[in-house]
């Protein structure tokens, strides 16, 4: 478990992970949310179909575009995006309640999503891009994917090359050429803005408490 004080009250924040499909995003989340219970991750609404061995409310909550159109309506989301064909949310209620208990929500969202987020609660978000080691070696890993026909390779190398001129706008950059070594990274980044003094909400009565010599 990575943390501050647990002892200190502290605002939870939105530690946002975003990079092109392939970059080795996914498997630094899982290894994050396994070695630290203060860490929870967003689940997200989708209208695309389910895949084997996807559980909804697990891996998302898997609606219709009716339904999805309805909750955007009722402004349940707090971002959302059009990815290949299908509409992705992240549902407002469940990352409140986290929060509000002092514990930190992870996102795995593109740079729309963290851009929308940015713009509702800036001084909570943490930012992080994941880049490949090289170009090439993107397209070889979706490729080794063996999932993917053609045409949707090249369609996620195009949108690759979007999502990388976005690395500007996030607050940390990540090559990942060894996970292990991207992994420690993360750990360190998401210890060090916990310990920001602007997110330690009981900092300032334990301080005037020593100052009392209580």
């Amino acid at each position: 478990m990575i943390g501050g004080d647990e002892n200190l009250p502290r605002r939870g924040l939105m530690f946002v992970l975003s990079s092109p499909s392939g970059a080795g995003k996914t498997t630094l989340a899982a290894r994050l949310l396994a070695a630290d219970n203060l860490l929870t991750l967003s689940v997200s609404a989708t209208t695309r179909a389910a895949r084997p061995g996807e559980v909804h409310g697990r891996d998302y909550f898997f609606v219709s575009e009716e339904e999805f159109f309805a909750m955007r309506e009722r402004r349940e989301f707090l971002e959302w995006a059009y990815v290949f064909g299908n509409y992705y949310g992240t549902p407002k209620g469940p990352v409140t309640e986290i929060l509000s208990n002092g514990c930190d929500v992870l996102f795995d969202i593109d740079w729309q999503g963290a851009q929308q987020l940015d713009q509702i609660a800036g001084e909570d978000v943490v930012k992080v891009f994941i880049l490949p080691p090289s170009r090439e070696e993107l397209e070889s890993r979706l490729r080794r994917r063996n999932q993917d026909p053609e045409e949707v390779v090249r369609a996620r190398m195009v949108k690759a090359d979007t999502e990388m001129s976005h690395w500007a706008e996030y607050d940390y950059v990540i090559i990942n050429q060894e996970l292990d070594r991207s992994e420690r990274i993360l750990h360190s980044i998401l210890l060090a803005e916990r310990l920001k003094r602007r997110r330690q909400i009981g900092l300032s009565g334990v301080v005037n408490q020593m100052m009392r010599g209580d």
